[in-house]
This record gives C-alpha cells, structure tokens and sequence, in this order.
C-alpha cells in the first residue's frame, strides 16, 4: 500500500469526521451492509478523482466493503480535507492528495492512482477518463468502464462519445434525478452560501444576488438566495431557462447589466469566462466574486489580475484586488469552487451525498456485472438503482408514500382507457 498525504498524523481526527459524517449517511449504511455481505466488488480496483473529504470517506469505506482495492486523488487542488486523506490511507487506501497541490502535483496525482491500472473509475469533472484517454491510453484495456459524479465531467463525456473518442462505458451519475434534482439544486444551494457566510461573515439578506447560469445548479442558489432575503438577478443564455427564471420571478439581464447592480456574483455554467474584465469595470466598490462551477474558468482571473493595481488576501479565502479608480472587488476561494476549495468550506450536507454516493455505490457494481458487456458511450443510471436510492432516502427519513392500487396499475398501462 502506498500513499502521498499531508501530515499521516492527523489520521485519528480524519476517522472522527468520518464517523460523524456516517451517522448521517443511513442509505449508504444499508447498501455498505448488503455490499459487505455479497462482496460484488471483489478483486476490483477502482480509482477515483473525487473531493477528498469526510463524505468521500464514507464512500470510499462502502467499496472497501464490497471487496475493492481503492485508489483516489482530489479533483480539485484546493478540496481535500487532510485529516481525512490521512485516515483512509491508514485504512489501508491509496491516497495521493492534500490540500493545496500545484498543478504539476494534481496531474501527477492522478497519474498515480492510474498507475494501479484500475479496472473502474469514479470521476468528478472527468479529468480523471480523460487522463485515460490521452497521456495513459495504455491502460484503456484494463478498465471496465466509469461513472461520473458531476454537470462539467457528464458535458465533457457526451462531447467525447459525439467525435467517437470515448473507449470504454460511462454512467452519468450526475444525471440521475435522485442527483439533479437534489445533489445538485439544493446540496449545492446550501453550501454555497454556507461558504459565502462563513468566509465573509456578510448578510444576504437585502443584497443583490446574481446567478449566472439557470441549471439546477444555478436554480438552487437562486431560490436559496431568495429564501435568505436577497433580489436576486439571473444571466443566462438559453432564452427555455431564462424565461423560467423569469416565470419563477427573478430578474433577467445580459451580464453588462448585472454588472452595474449586483454586489454578490455567482457563477454556476460550467462555461468559460462568464464574467469578464469589462464586467469587473462595471462593478461597485466592495463587490464579491465567487464560483459554484467545477473548473476555475468562469470568472476571468487573468482578467482581474491586470485591472488590478494592488492585491493581498484581506483574511482566510478572501482576496481583495484594488483598481486604478479605488474601487475593490473580493474573490473568495481563489475561483474555485466555493462550496469546497476553502479552507473552512464543508461542501454539501451529509444527507445529500448520501444519496449521490448511494448512486455511485450501486453504479460501480452494476458495471463491475455488465461494463464488459456494454459498448462505449454515456449511460443513465439504471431506474431501479435511481428508485431504490430515493425509496431508501424515504425510508430513512421516516417517510412513507402511497402505493397505487392494482386497478390504477392497469388504468395507466391501458391506451384504451376514456371516461
């Protein structure tokens, strides 16, 4: 067993966090259970690109049960939570990540984990199958196939299945309703503004808001800025999402506009440089910057590093960059993804990734029985695994739904039906 961490001595708090963080995940508990018992993943070796942190742990800890050998690295240099990198490798986990990697650090990271010629791979932004595809192709025999946790890495994924480059089978996790509709419009809509509180001990309430980008994503932080009390403006290309944003009662304007009225700037696309120096020449004095996105491309750092004239980093995770005219902007997290890449950042809450690791759990076992028998491409999650999760999650919360009657099963199977 190898590994690359931090500081292996912070091991014993990275095992607490953990323990928290699965007293709250009781879905992948009674997968972990069945998974332990039947052991579908024995002789597997996964690797995986994921945010290493507590959560991450719990899902990490459900494949050791299931009989996989387990290799990860971060998928961003700035998420990993170092005690709990710790803990995992002394569970015996290969783990090549720490907090604050350099770029050259990060690839090598993940060149480490391919190193171990794993059969399966669990993605995040896709950096991970993409390494695969270019500079390790002589690995692209061993694997099996892949699963991919979010909007950027699915996006990039359907881009390579369109040229006919993607070699082996992917299953977009992140499109599983029990992901979109949860993971990514409500889990992200909290710790976004869990991060933004925290690091700026600023008020919502009352400020202007704007959200550039209306997925799920972008419509969750929407409705939870709302929720706190802000106006909250919407930027956004697609005239389907942005007349829903107007329909749910944001204000819509091009990003020239918002530039001038907002004093808050999230931007949620996973697009390239969505705002730009000539938006940061429009801003107030004292605006904030900050990104849900996965990459750090869609604000234009560049961009704001040359209006600068003076630049420090006025407290944790927050940077003041100071323009000609006096006026100071703030950037949080360095344009990383907000709800991770700070310091004091936790990510989404337990309950929530509890259901998208339940997905990944089951989606890695299903390719481990059929990957070989499936041709490359991007795949759903299969229904039953995406409604046994959900039925799961209800049950957990206490939760009980109707069931239909027989009659009604036959009424809606029926074309024959009338009044």
């Amino acid at each position: 067993m190898s590994y690359k961490v931090k500081d292996i001595g912070l091991a014993a708090e990275g095992r607490r966090m953990m323990e928290w963080a699965e007293s709250h995940m009781l879905v992948l508990a009674e997968i972990r259970r069945e998974l332990s018992r039947t052991k579908p993943l024995q002789g597997i070796t996964i690797g995986a690109a994921l945010h290493t942190e507590a959560k991450t742990g719990v899902l990490v800890r459900t494949l050791v049960a299931a009989g996989a050998k387990v290799a990860i690295t971060s998928c961003n240099p700035l998420s990993t939570r170092d005690e709990v990198a710790a803990a995992l490798a002394k569970e015996g986990v290969h783990v090549y990540a720490w907090r604050g990697e350099s770029t050259k650090d990060y690839y090598a990271n993940l060149n480490k984990v391919l190193d171990l010629r794993p059969q399966i791979l669990i993605d995040d932004g896709a950096d991970l199958i993409t390494a695969v595809h270019t500079r390790r192709r002589e690995i692209l025999d061993d694997v099996i196939g892949a699963s991919e946790e979010t909007t950027t890495g699915v996006n990039r994924l359907r881009i390579m299945a369109a040229k006919g480059v993607l070699k082996f089978p992917v299953i977009a996790v992140n499109d599983s309703p029990s992901k979109r509709f949860f993971d990514n419009r409500f889990g992200t809509a909290e710790s976004t503004f869990q991060a933004i509180t925290g690091m700026t001990n600023t008020l919502i309430a009352g400020k202007h808001v704007v959200v550039v980008g209306y997925g799920y994503v972008g419509r969750g932080i929407a409705s939870r800025a709302k929720g706190l009390g802000a106006l909250v403006m919407v930027v956004e290309t697609d005239p389907v999402k942005a007349l829903e944003a107007a329909m749910d009662g944001f204000l819509i304007g091009p990003m020239e506009e918002a530039a001038k009225w907002g004093d808050l700037f999230i931007t949620a696309t996973g697009g390239f440089k969505v705002i730009r120096a000539e938006h940061m020449r429009l801003m107030k004095d004292g605006a904030i910057l900050c990104n849900s996105g996965h990459f750090n491309v869609e604000i234009d750092l560049e961009g704001l590093r040359k209006l600068a004239v003076n630049k420090r980093e006025i407290i944790e995770d927050v940077q003041e960059f100071r323009l000609k005219d006096g006026r100071r902007l703030y950037l949080l997290a360095e344009g990383r993804l907000v709800n991770l890449a700070g310091k004091r950042s936790l990510g989404h809450p337990m309950e929530i990734m509890d259901m998208s690791f339940a997905l990944q759990a089951l989606s890695v076992v299903h390719l481990a029985r059929t990957g070989k028998n499936l041709a490359p491409g991007v795949y759903e999650v299969p229904p039953e695994v995406d409604r046994r999760v959900a039925e799961l999650k209800l049950r957990s919360m206490g939760i009980k739904i109707e069931k239909p009657t027989k009659e009604q099963i036959e009424y809606s199977a029926s074309w024959k039906f009338g009044t």
